[in-house]
């Protein structure tokens, strides 16, 4: 159920900036999106009319992966957990 709840907000929120982004034809790469300074120096300077998308886009990228990768380890300690107590 969480992972459905993660694909709905991925498609929701992260697809809404995506289509801006494309439409405009901004271009970045994932080293940007992970490093702030760098998206500042770098993309920011190149599109600022588009400062609210670029920022939004990669806020949303990494909090949907933040809250996969929290899931994941969850799902991993619940079912470590179930495997040691199984009898």
């Amino acid at each position: 159920m969480a992972l459905l709840f993660l694909n709905l907000y991925f498609r929701i929120k992260v697809l809404r900036f995506y289509k801006t982004l494309v439409k405009n034809r901004i271009e970045f790469g994932a080293g940007h999106i992970f490093n702030k300074s760098r998206m500042t120096s770098e993309i920011l300077p190149r599109y600022p009319n588009f400062k609210n998308e670029i920022e939004g886009f990669a806020y949303h990228i990494r909090l949907s992966l933040g809250v996969a990768v929290l899931i994941v380890c969850l799902i991993a300690i619940l079912g470590g957990f179930l495997h040691l107590n199984r009898n």
